[in-house]
């Protein structure tokens, strides 16, 4: 897909933030936190905590041929619930995303695909954090032995596009990455950007979304 050109009114506006000083607060192979003497582009002095991810994110909606995608359900320690999700984890952030989103694909969903589409590039939780990410849609999948870490613990369900986009329009499904690629995916659908059996696969299971 040819990206639109920018349009006028998505020009930067005003100065930006300034840095005066900064000092390590905390530091793990995943995560660093800095807190800054900053000064806000309205020139008002601030104290700014930022969380730095040493990996990006990265996300992969499996699609078959039959319009079915699959979900991967676990515990998420953060907020102690259960979350239903594409595969999903982290790559280093000077390796190749699809790199890691294959290995994230095969480790949780037990799953190689032929073909792939990067989908979005998306920035997470951006007032506290500079992590940043890329969805993948995978498609002619084929089976492959699961490899999932000493902490993880899954559930697969392969369900209807159309009924994992529906929960997660209606709050059931709330893992970000998940609700951002299930849309681009319908509108990928609709706007022609996925084989035509593919996508009226998908759009059949979406009718009364549609």
């Amino acid at each position: 897909m040819t990206s639109p050109p920018k349009p006028d009114w998505m020009k930067d506006h005003g100065p930006g933030w300034r840095e005066h000083s900064d000092r390590l607060i905390y530091d793990n192979p995943w995560i660093s936190v800095r807190e800054y003497d900053a000064e806000a582009p309205t020139g008002a002095r601030t104290i700014y905590g930022v969380v730095s991810f040493k990996n990006l994110a990265v996300g992969v909606l499996p699609i078959f041929d039959d319009g079915t995608v699959l979900l991967v359900g676990q515990r998420r320690f953060p907020l102690r619930d259960y979350s239903w999700e594409i595969p999903e984890g982290g790559v280093p952030v000077d390796r190749d995303p699809l790199e890691g989103a294959r290995r994230e694909l095969r480790e949780e969903a037990g799953l190689a695909a032929s073909k792939w589409r990067r989908a979005l590039s998306f920035q997470l939780s951006n007032s506290v954090s500079d992590e940043c990410g890329h969805g993948f849609i995978a498609t002619g999948l084929s089976e492959v032995a699961a490899e999932p870490e000493a902490t993880e613990s899954f559930a697969l369900a392969r369900v209807p596009f159309g009924q994992a986009l529906e929960q997660a329009l209606c709050g059931r499904i709330s893992d970000m990455i998940t609700l951002a690629m299930l849309l681009r995916a319908y509108h990928m659908a609709r706007e022609g950007e996925l084989p035509e059996p593919l996508a009226q696969a998908m759009l059949q299971t979406a009718g009364r979304i549609a």
